[in-house]
C-alpha cells in the first residue's frame, strides 16, 4: 500500500483503504487491547508516517489539514489508530518546535527514509522522570504514565525534570538499554494506544539528544504550540469517532432495526420518532465538523507564523480550537450515546461491541475536563482575555 501519488485526494483515498482494512478487525481488537502491530505495520508501508516532513527532506510536504483530515478518516473506524497515527506526527514536529535547524533535518530524514513510528514519553503533569548527571553522563531514572505509542516504536519524545528551571526535552531510541515499557494501559477506551507506563531504569541521554533550540529561544511562543496540535489532534479523533458511530447506527437502523409494535409503520426508518433523532444528531454533526475545520485552518495560519508569532495570534488560534473541542465533545458524547435510541435493545449485543465508540469518546473527554475550556471561552467572550498558556490551552 506504498503511495507513489503525491497530492492530498490521494492520501485520502490511502487512509480510506486503511481504514476498511482496520474496520475488518477493530471488534476483536477492541476486546483484546493491547498493541496494533499489524495496523501499526500497515501505517509504515503505507508511507503516510512521512506527511508532515519536507519534500527536501525525503516527506510528502503535506501540512496539518491534510493530517487532521486523514486522522478523521482513521478514527471513524478505529479511534486507538487514529490517535497513534495522529501523535506521531505530534511528536515528529516537536522537533521543529523546540530542536535545532540540525536536529531537525537529521531526525526528519532518518524518520522519512525508515518509516519511523514515534511514541511519546512526555506527559507535563507526570513530573516522576528525572535527569541527572552522574561520571559526565546524563542519566534518566523515573517513570511516565499515559505514554501513547511508546509501543512498538522507533523514537521517544520525552520530557524530565531536572535542576533547571524548566524540563528537558530530548528523543532518545525506544529500544535504547534500560527502557522497559510495561504492557500496564487497561482503560475501558483507547484500548490499542498502549498509553501505559514506560520505565526508565538508568537510561543514557547523550548531549545531542536534548532538544537545544528550546532552552536556547526561552522567548519564543513558537514551541507553545504543541499544545495547539495536541488538542486539535484529539478534536479530530473524537470527530472521526462521531461520525464512524452515526454511520454505523444508520447501517443498524436500515437493515436490523425493527418497528415499534405501536409505531403503526412498516419499518424502523419511517419511525418519526427515529427520524427526528437522526435529524438531530445530524445536525450536531455537521456544527461540529465546520468549528473543527475552523479549528484546522487556525493551527494550520499559526503554524506558518512561527518565531514571528505573537500572544494574541496564539490565543485566538487557542479559542479557537477550544470552541471546537466543546461542541465535538459534547456532540460526540450525545451520539455514541443515543445511538441505541435509534438501534434498539438488540444492538446492546456484544458481538456488536456498539459501545466501544461511547468508551473512546467518554475516555478522552476525561483526560481534559471542556468546563475549563468554557471557562476560557467565556472569558475572551466577555472580557477580551486570551487564555493562559498551559500544557491544555
Amino acid at each position: 500500500m506504498k503511495i507513489a501519488k503525491e497530492n492530498k485526494a490521494d492520501y485520502l483515498e490511502i487512509a480510506s483503504s486503511l481504514a476498511k482494512e482496520f474496520a475488518k478487525t477493530a471488534i476483536e481488537r477492541d476486546k483484546r487491547g493491547g498493541t496494533a502491530k499489524f495496523e501499526r505495520d500497515l501505517l509504515r508501508e503505507s508511507g503516510l508516517l512521512s506527511l508532515m516532513i519536507p519534500k527536501s527532506l525525503g516527506g510528502k510536504g503535506e501540512d496539518w489539514k491534510t493530517v487532521l483530515q486523514l486522522t478523521r478518516e482513521l478514527a471513524k473506524v478505529d479511534g486507538s489508530i487514529a490517535h497513534l497515527f495522529g501523535y506521531h506526527f505530534l511528536c515528529l514536529t516537536s522537533v521543529h518546535l523546540f530542536g535545532s535547524p540540525f536536529q531537525k533535518e537529521m531526525l526528519y530524514k532518518e524518520t522519512a527514509e525508515k518509516n519511523l513510528f514515534w511514541g511519546n514519553a512526555f506527559n507535563p503533569r507526570d513530573e516522576n522522570l528525572l535527569l541527572k548527571k552522574e561520571n559526565s553522563q546524563w542519566i534518566l531514572s523515573g517513570k511516565k504514565s499515559f505514554c501513547s505509542g511508546a509501543m512498538d516504536s522507533s523514537r521517544l519524545l520525552i520530557s524530565a525534570k531536572s535542576g533547571f528551571d524548566r524540563p528537558v526535552i530530548a528523543v532518545i531510541p525506544t529500544n535504547r538499554k534500560g527502557i522497559i515499557i510495561q504492557d500496564d494501559w487497561d482503560s475501558f477506551g483507547q484500548r490499542q494506544t498502549d498509553s501505559g507506563t514506560v520505565i526508565f531504569n538508568e537510561v543514557l541521554l547523550k548531549n545531542e539528544e536534548v532538544l537545544d533550540h528550546y532552552e536556547q529561544d526561552l522567548q519564543g511562543l513558537f514551541p507553545t504550540l504543541r499544545t495547539h496540535i495536541a488538542q486539535t489532534i484529539l478534536v479530530h479523533v473524537m470527530l472521526g469517532v462521531a461520525e464512524g458511530a452515526f454511520e454505523e447506527a444508520k447501517n443498524y437502523t436500515k437493515n436490523v432495526t425493527r418497528p415499534w409494535l405501536t409505531s403503526n409503520v412498516e419499518d424502523a426508518t419511517s419511525d418519526p420518532y427515529t427520524i427526528r433523532h437522526y435529524g438531530e444528531l445530524f445536525v450536531q454533526l455537521k456544527a461540529s465538523e465546520a468549528l473543527a475545520q475552523n479549528a484546522a485552518d487556525a493551527l494550520q495560519y499559526v503554524w506558518g507564523k512561527e518565531w514571528t508569532l505573537t500572544e494574541q495570534e496564539r490565543g485566538e488560534c487557542g479559542i479557537t480550537i477550544a470552541t471546537a473541542k466543546v461542541s465535538v465533545a459534547k456532540t460526540a458524547l450525545e451520539v455514541t450515546n443515543r445511538m441505541f435510541d435509534v438501534m434498539g435493545a438488540r444492538a446492546t449485543s456484544a458481538r456488536y461491541q456498539y459501545d466501544r465508540f461511547w468508551r473512546n469518546i467518554r475516555t478522552h473527554t476525561l483526560h481534559d475536563p471542556i468546563e475549563y475550556k468554557i471557562r476560557d471561552i467565556g472569558n475572551w467572550a466577555l472580557n477580551s482575555k486570551v487564555p493562559e498558556i498551559t500544557p491544555y490551552s
